[in-house]
């Protein structure tokens, strides 16, 4: 998931926030203000506002340290770290590979809770000392508030369930007990839909009951199966690509484009009459200018397509993935997303000498699947 808003680097990693985290922001916002004036009454109006906006700051802080610990604990373990996004449903830490070894599994996994944990015990620890005089008594509200709801981030994230950290924990165990990574993801996987459902039922059950608010649990139950789901999608596609190279699968030579010319006599000239769907843009010297696909033209107005340069609206050459011809295909599949729409360019002395897109992928996949069959003991 990709950044709304960025909010820069800490300990060298890209932060953000998508939109949605103020959807959450706002329904805190909502239900503190009415909370605490019925647990603290007699306060002035504005302090329960202050409070509230207080615990929302100092809980997404909290959903901060939780993913950046994911962060730092993965580059000293020699994965690469894309950024960390903060969003309606927690934080997601985006890596750029897989951890080598169970034991680099655990550590980036258990570290999360670990972190939430002891942000629980350092509220608690504030709310005890606030509570020493009734002036704060409030604030001990609010303290006590962020303790208990760090605790329960914590115990959730354990649960053994991808993609919950309880889940790469499971994974690692199952990894380091049967010698197999994709076997340890399935497991994780499996138990992680199987654990969505179950938030889906429990969220029905409520609404249809009229026992409580369901909707939310719903959504979460939604989010996590879908998530295993396509983690265990990615793993079989990539065991079914371990040992390709990305020039095994990639086209060579792809057509390319002019970046100055206009979006209307791109349109007419050349998608009009090729049956490609990115083209990458190359400057009068061979540079790399950038990489225009089907659906980035379709973004551009009718109107304004004869003022508009194709440099302008390509996806830029730094937020394209780009690797060599003799990278490990599985390097690349975590890439291949963001503006480019899935593709990667792929480079041999700074001059672009392929492209791989999903269908390439696919490809790959149906033809491993033609020829090889599970290994004994694989799911």
């Amino acid at each position: 998931m990709k950044a709304t808003i960025r909010l820069g680097r800490i300990a060298g990693v890209p932060v953000g926030l998508h939109w949605s985290v103020f959807g959450i922001a706002a329904l805190l916002l909502v239900g503190l203000a009415a909370e605490l004036p019925r647990a603290f009454p007699g306060r002035w109006p504005g302090w329960y506002l202050l409070a509230a906006v207080l615990a929302i700051g100092l809980f997404v802080l909290s959903l901060l340290a939780h993913e950046l610990s994911h962060a730092v604990v993965a580059r000293r373990n020699g994965v690469k770290v894309e950024g960390i996004t903060l969003w309606l449903l927690g934080g997601v830490a985006r890596f750029g590979g897989e951890a080598l070894t169970p034991g680099a599994e655990f550590r980036i996994a258990v570290v999360g809770p670990a972190v939430s944990a002891v942000t629980a015990a350092g509220f608690f620890l504030l709310s005890w000392l606030t509570e020493a005089g009734e002036l704060f008594m409030l604030g001990a509200g609010v303290f006590g508030y962020l303790a208990w709801i760090n605790l329960l981030l914590a115990a959730f994230n354990l649960i053994p369930a991808a993609p919950l950290d309880g889940g790469r924990v499971l994974r690692a165990a199952v990894w380091r007990w049967r010698g197999d990574r994709l076997i340890a993801t399935v497991w994780a996987a499996r138990a992680g839909r199987g654990f969505g459902f179950l938030l889906i039922g429990f969220g029905l059950f409520r609404a249809l009951s009229g026992t409580g608010f369901g909707l939310w649990w719903v959504l979460l139950g939604l989010f996590v199966a879908t998530m295993a789901g396509a983690e265990e999608h990615q793993a079989r596609t990539g065991a079914a690509l371990e040992g390709m190279r990305v020039q095994d699968v990639m086209t060579a030579n792809p057509e390319t484009a002019p970046a100055d010319i206009t979006v209307a006599d791109f349109v007419r000239d050349v998608v009009m009459t090729r049956r490609h769907s990115a083209f990458p843009l190359l400057d009068s010297h061979g540079g790399l200018q950038g990489l225009v696909t089907l659906n980035r033209l379709r973004s551009v107005p009718v109107e304004r397509r004869e003022d508009s340069i194709l440099r302008e609206i390509a996806c830029p050459p730094n937020q394209i993935p780009l690797v060599r011809p003799d990278e490990p295909l599985s390097t690349l599949l975590p890439l291949m997303n963001g503006c480019a729409d899935g593709r990667a360019l792929v480079l041999a002395d700074d001059r672009l000498v392929g492209i791989v897109s999903p269908s390439d992928i696919s490809r790959a996949v149906a033809i491993h699947a033609l020829h090889y069959s599970p290994r004994p003991g694989q799911p």
